[in-house]
């Protein structure tokens, strides 16, 4: 089933056999990429697994200027959304590469494996009150992501040894992973990058 939103997120599944030796010490072998990350986001860089399976975006997005200038100017600056869609591949391209999706080493600048439409917003269009109170109305996604991912978390440790052993990483696994993230990534739209007004669905679903 797939469900109607402005944005969308999407992984490849890799067809072919993924490299265990770098599933083994992914996390070392994405050190590098991280302090680059954190380096963006003003050392403030976490793995947010209690964040819906998905990068902590913090204080690497353009957010309060943004519930400002919606507020009072009713205009969304390009080059603001530039940079928050910028952003954003780049985190998911590190998430995809920390969750094993992807043996690709994370790119600051090409699209590899992981694809988002998050088309350039009408600010007119835009309830100007809304950034005011998205942070709130999200909660109920919040509290679910939290639990979701945990179960994330899970996953990937159980995908680790499945790799480790097969080279494959099993699709029902992958797509419960990506179901996450892409859970995560509407709610960041509608919530901190405002987007859209559109409430974000619950669901896992493309």
């Amino acid at each position: 089933m797939s469900v109607d939103y402005p944005v969308s997120l999407k992984v490849d599944y890799p067809d072919s056999k993924l490299n265990r030796i770098t599933t083994f010490f992914r996390i070392f072998t994405a050190i590098p990429i991280l302090i680059i990350i954190g380096l963006l986001m003003g050392g403030s860089f976490q793995t947010g697994v209690k964040e819906g399976g998905s990068i902590v975006f913090g204080i690497g997005l353009v957010f309060l200027p943004l519930v400002l200038m919606i507020l009072f100017r009713r205009k969304y600056p390009k080059w603001w959304y530039d940079w928050n869609l910028n952003f954003s591949w780049f985190n998911y391209r590190i998430a995809s590469y920390l969750y094993l999706m992807s043996d690709a080493y994370p790119s600051t600048d090409e699209e590899q494996n992981v694809h988002l439409d998050m088309p350039y917003p009408d600010a007119a269009s835009l309830n100007r009150w809304l950034p005011l109170v998205k942070w709130f109305l999200a909660i109920p996604h919040i509290i679910v992501l939290c639990f979701l991912g945990i179960a994330v978390l899970v996953v990937i440790i159980i995908a680790w040894f499945a790799i480790l052993f097969t080279g494959k990483y099993p699709r029902g696994l992958f797509d419960f992973v990506l179901g996450v993230m892409r859970w995560g990534f509407r709610v960041i739209c509608y919530a901190i990058t405002m987007i859209t007004d559109k409430y974000p669905p619950f669901a896992l679903d493309t």
